[in-house]
């Protein structure tokens, strides 16, 4: 078993429940949440989708929605404003472009007002059931860390993390390394010393070392 592949087996020994933390019920409801939860966490994203989504549960109705009413809902995820637009604007795409319907493929998602690749490829991975790679700063932090790639560009640890896995890994994976590096793998101090790959890792020697003390350090993600 490769370095990659037993990294993988043992987040999913550890991590038995890694999955998307963000709620939704269709696809337009995970591609708001997803751009909503830019620079913010999934906690608070999920504090106040039910309200936006009870007032606005579809792209014909967000995209007629007053702007000021939405900010006001969406004001706790930070950037209020300017997501505030990209989702209401995204709307009136989806209503214009593509008959209502959010949009299954890459090429398509991509071509909406505040959506990446990042954000496609949750989507499609968590609505559509197409494999992709998420490269958020997680998983670009512990990729360099595995020493899988060396480059903190996304489009390149989304090309080098996806050769190293079969394409039906890839959405797990993902959920599997966001969820160490939320709660173990930390930017700035990791917990090495109560990592459960540790031994696979060639940078466990970067964090704190002594394990009573590195399990103080595994928390939940913030709300």
């Amino acid at each position: 078993m490769s370095q990659p592949e037993a990294i993988n087996e043992a987040l999913g020994l550890a991590y038995p429940e890694a999955r998307c933390e963000l709620d939704f019920r269709d696809p337009f409801e995970l591609l708001i949440a997803t751009v909503l939860s830019a620079q913010s966490t999934d906690r608070r994203v999920n504090s106040i989708t039910p309200e936006l989504f009870r007032r606005w549960p579809d792209p014909q109705a967000l995209s007629e929605a007053a702007t000021a009413e939405v900010e006001a809902v969406i004001q706790p995820v930070g950037f209020f404003r300017n997501k505030t637009a990209a989702i209401i604007d995204l709307s009136r795409r989806i209503v214009d472009d593509f008959d209502g319907v959010t949009p299954g493929s890459l090429e398509e998602l991509v071509t909406l007002p505040g959506v990446g690749r990042k954000t496609a490829n949750v989507v499609l991975g968590e609505a559509f059931g197409v494999p992709g790679i998420t490269p958020d700063t997680h998983l670009i932090r512990l990729a360099n860390r595995f020493g899988w790639v060396s480059s903190t560009k996304p489009d390149v640890v989304e090309a080098a993390v996806g050769a190293l896995f079969p394409k039906e890994d890839w959405v797990l994976l993902c959920h599997r390394v966001i969820w160490h590096g939320r709660r173990c793998c930390h930017a700035r101090r990791p917990a090495c010393g109560a990592c459960p790959v540790a031994a696979l890792c060639p940078s466990s020697d970067l964090g704190e070392q002594d394990p009573v003390t590195a399990a103080t350090l595994i928390r939940e993600p913030r709300a």
